[in-house]
């Protein structure tokens, strides 16, 4: 049951319900000290205790911040908020695109003491291997608060893998994130995220990205796992020549999920370019997948693709948009929703395969989105998530 969902205005939520005090947890330098049943939970959402090919590493647990470290010198990573003693210009990138009473989530972290993660990339640095961070909650009833910065200097390059899970013993909590992004001249920004929250966790991201001349953004989400409430639509602002944003996401609804999940992109400048892929699966719950494109220049182009398939009774609601405000934006969108089709089921079996291995075949197809710029070992490990996932669902 959602019963702390108003069930006439899905994803309202009573804030109060999660005023406890987070607990403080004691730093960790060695994190091959973390306790397996964390760790598991960490690994299952791309988040590696041993580091193996990852330049560096941010954990925070509910409040704390447990873990900083970098392995490489081309990248900075620390708290928020030691960020910020440390750096006096970065006051200048909080709530830049994102304003703080947007809503009442951001109202509410505005308010409310908060830590987070800082990453930033040297001006023409490549980093060959991932940057991991962690934000974990392991106490019932708390609201973890996080506000983060991410900032891909000049011609740099970097990948940024960030996984969202609770503890086996949370039932229920809350999570507020707000998340800067700054993609500078020329540089390249992969950011992943996963999540694995738990079915009476409820979850609002607030989310702005800005990319200059040349820039290029690749934000790749993946929800496979039961989640209370999800409501998330990260803004894009493409404010230079040439600038690009591709957005993947892969979500699946099982029974009393709800998950409202969309990407805006603003295409300000010429030669700026956009797609959007969205992949949903509904197995009794309600996914929301929203899209929309903002031309506002000649010579922008942009495309929304939403495919959505109905397992169980739920709900798939498809809302591409796109808005052009002069001649010469080129700006396409596809949208489908529906069922199976017993043709395709039909010709897997009379090649052999009964009727749940010709479904759960075709599902495991329809979610494995090719997700650009994934390093190998993360990739399998989405994959035997995806395996699981259409297992469960069958």
């Amino acid at each position: 049951m959602r019963s702390r969902l108003d069930q006439s205005k899905p994803g309202q939520l009573d804030l109060s319900r999660y005023n406890k005090t987070p607990s403080s947890h004691s730093y960790v330098r060695d994190l091959t000290l973390i306790e397996a049943k964390d760790s598991e939970r960490w690994l299952h959402v791309g988040v590696d205790v041993s580091e193996n090919n990852r330049s560096a590493t941010f954990i925070q647990q509910d409040a704390t911040v447990i873990h900083a470290s970098a392995a490489v010198k081309d990248v900075e990573i620390s708290s928020i908020s030691e960020a910020l003693e440390a750096n006096e210009w970065l006051k200048d990138y909080m709530w830049r695109h994102l304003s703080p009473d947007s809503d009442e989530f951001t109202v509410h972290s505005s308010q409310m003491p908060s830590d987070g993660y800082f990453i930033r990339s040297q001006p023409g640095a490549k980093i060959a291997q991932p940057i991991q961070s962690c934000l974990y909650l392991s106490q019932e009833g708390v609201t973890q608060n996080v506000h983060n910065i991410v900032i891909a200097e000049p011609d740099s390059e970097m990948h940024v893998i960030t996984g969202c899970a609770k503890a086996s013993h949370v039932n229920s909590a809350l999570h507020l994130g707000v998340s800067e992004f700054y993609v500078k001249k020329g540089a390249t920004l992969n950011f992943t995220m996963i999540h694995d929250w738990g079915e009476a966790v409820d979850v609002r991201p607030r989310t702005a990205v800005y990319v200059e001349e040349g820039g290029v953004i690749v934000s790749n989400y993946i929800s496979l796992r039961p989640v209370g409430s999800l409501e998330m639509n990260p803004t894009t602002i493409l404010d230079g020549k040439g600038a690009v944003a591709r957005f993947n996401s892969i979500l699946v609804a099982t029974h009393n999920s709800w998950l409202d999940v969309g990407s805006r992109v603003y295409l300000n400048q010429p030669e700026t370019r956009a797609e959007i892929i969205s992949r949903g699966i509904t197995a009794g719950g309600t996914i929301i997948a929203r899209g929309e494109m903002i031309g506002k220049v000649a010579g922008c182009r942009g495309h929304l693709e939403c495919k959505g398939l109905i397992l169980n009774e739920g709900l798939m609601h498809a809302i591409p948009e796109l808005r052009g405000y002069v001649p010469g934006v080129d700006m396409s969108h596809e949208a489908a929703v529906g069922k199976i089709d017993q043709r395709e089921i039909e010709y897997l079996m009379a090649r052999g395969l009964d009727e749940d291995e010709a479904v759960s075949t075709i599902v495991r197809g329809f979610l494995n989105v090719n997700i650009e710029g994934l390093p190998p070992g993360l990739a399998a490990e989405i994959d035997k998530t995806v395996t699981e996932t259409q297992e469960d669902m069958m």
